[in-house]
């Protein structure tokens, strides 16, 4: 029953999302690409924009062309395998790192949760909470360089990638501090917001070991912002994978092999994003590629705090909704096992994060990654000399003055992270029990869970569209429209119906991930209803004061 709703439901998208894009193709066949920079002489400058067009040629994937649009296959039209094949490729690296990095909480937390149900309570609070507080926060602030260094690159302002990395982990050391604060006395706030005395103690305990691990994850998190703009991708993978392994070592040693135990396991997590940072921090300092837009420390950098926050703050605004359910949760009886299951169903959407955030999740946050990287480059007007691992169909199109082209490639990306989130949803369907022992011992907890997979099954697929459009709106630049976008669909419609279902009418657990559905949903329409309203423009920096350092925000 599940494969047939799961495929039902993709089939009826598909011709949905193929409407929409027919709909624009008809709306904007005669539009060309509106120039915010206009001279007096248009028609001289889309003759050198078209001749130019015909010199460039971007090596990893090439410019579509509309007369084969028309002659294309049904089962083409519903996907097209070729270039769903190279996104795959493009976004399989940034996949593998965000899956990697996020392990290495998860590892831990899965160490703690079998030294008993309490302890996998507890663990899972204070992930949460350090979610919440801290971690999503870091990625959120990270953000702001996918905008700013991704411009800087584009238009060759090679020096103000490392200016924007300074001024990003100034920020995020600030926060780090102030964060620090409040983790200290986790307990008596989670006390106050009601939680379990006995899961508010063991969280505070957990959470403590994790405040070295949170100034590692901001630095953590610019760094990898900062490379993944330059098209770094490969590196990032190996550099990522290592401490990952030896990871699991340490969790293993602290939480059995010494007194620490329980706090053992967040202990390790602190060391593992230090020992990130510093494999990454010696990679940047000790390669020559890096020596144009890494010149060392400077004083410039404090100049363009604000206009970091000026992104930052809505981007990390972005990541927060979810974990909301987790302090809900908290609030039900039998609480303990409530938060276990919210928080293994959460782990399959909150992969990336933080983000972020899930196993369907980080695929969508691989294909969102190299959207929002590629999308800057329709800001700029540089020059395509070299490959560019981040750059989708999307920034090809727009970069040729092909804007209709470039919203098709977009429906391409939403259809295979949707394929994907059903391959996820799959094998969960078909693996549920074995991934709720990952996580505990209890017989309740894995059967509560094995009820649950249907509508965890639909959040996983209405994320995976909101992923990609996410990914498209932090590269333009669009983050205040993301926050406008939760603040309507997740606080004001998802949470509220979460509370009404699990409190009001008692569904438990069950009404919290329905609230959570209804907010995803509302979520990924808007954000495509954006996506598709608004103009993708593209600027012209090359007749610019370079010495001002345009900023598009």
């Amino acid at each position: 029953k599940l494969l047939v709703w799961v495929c039902a439901h993709v089939y009826c998208f598909s011709l949905v999302l193929d409407c929409a894009t027919l709909v624009i193709h008809r709306k904007m066949g005669g539009e060309r690409v509106d120039w915010v920079l206009e001279e007096k002489n248009s028609a001289k400058k889309m003759d050198m924009l078209a001749n130019t067009n015909l010199e460039r040629k971007t090596p990893l994937i090439e410019a579509g062309h509309g007369e084969e649009e028309t002659k294309k296959r049904w089962w083409q039209r519903v996907l097209d395998v070729e270039e769903a094949k190279k996104q795959v490729l493009f976004s399989l690296p940034m996949i593998l790192t965000s899956v990697f990095y996020y392990l290495i909480t998860l590892v831990s937390v899965m160490f703690a949760g079998h030294l008993g149900e309490l302890e996998l309570a507890g663990a899972t609070l204070a992930n949460s909470w350090a979610t919440v507080t801290g971690f999503a926060f870091m990625v959120g602030l990270s953000g702001a360089l996918e905008t700013l260094c991704g411009q800087g690159f584009g238009a060759k302002l090679y020096r103000m990638l490392g200016i924007y990395l300074q001024a990003s982990c100034i920020i995020s050391f600030l926060f780090s501090i102030i964060i620090s604060i409040i983790w200290f006395y986790t307990e008596p706030i989670l006390t106050l917001l009601h939680q379990d005395t006995s899961i508010a103690k063991t969280a505070s305990l957990y959470m403590r070991f994790l405040i070295p691990g949170l100034f590692a994850y901001g630095f953590l998190q610019n760094i990898l912002r900062f490379l993944q703009t330059q098209s770094v991708v490969m590196p990032i993978v190996v550099f990522s994978l290592i401490p990952l392994i030896i990871h699991i070592g340490i969790a293993y040693a602290l939480v059995h092999w010494t007194g620490l135990g329980f706090t053992g396991a967040s202990l390790a997590t602190s060391i593992s994003f230090w020992l990130s940072v510093i494999i990454l921090a010696m990679y940047v300092v000790c390669t020559q590629k890096f020596n144009h837009t890494w010149q060392g420390f400077s004083l410039d950098s404090f100049h363009y705090i604000f206009t970091n926050l000026k992104l930052a703050l809505p981007s990390a605004a972005m990541y927060w909704a979810f974990e909301i359910l987790v302090f809900l949760a908290g609030l039900m009886q039998n609480s303990e096992t409530t938060t276990s299951l919210i928080a293994m169903w959460q782990v399959l959407h909150l992969f990336p994060y933080v983000n972020t955030e899930t196993v369907a999740y980080m695929i969508t946050y691989g294909l969102s990654a190299a959207a929002s990287s590629s999308v800057l480059y329709l800001f700029t007007d540089i020059e395509k000399n070299r490959t560019d691992d981040f750059s989708t169909r999307v920034s090809n199109e727009l970069g040729a003055g092909n804007p209709i082209q470039a919203k098709s490639a977009m429906a391409v990306a939403i259809k295979l992270s949707v394929l994907l989130a059903v391959t996820v949803v799959l094998a969960l369907g078909f693996g549920h029990n074995i991934w709720a022992g990952f996580f505990s011992n209890s017989n309740e907890i894995i059967q509560e869970f094995s009820s649950m997979t249907p509508l965890l099954a639909i959040s996983i697929i209405s994320d995976s569209v909101q992923g990609v459009l996410s990914g498209v709106a932090r590269g333009c630049g669009w983050q205040h429209l993301v926050v406008y976008v939760n603040l309507a669909t997740f606080y004001c419609i998802g949470v509220p119906i979460a509370g009404l279902l699990g409190f009001t009418l008692k569904l438990q657990a069950k009404g919290l991930w329905i609230g959570l559905i209804c907010g995803l949903s509302c979520q990924a329409l808007t954000l495509l209803l954006v996506t598709l309203r608004r103009t993708w423009t593209k600027l012209d920096l090359s007749n610019n004061n370079t010495n001002e350092y345009p900023v598009l925000v």
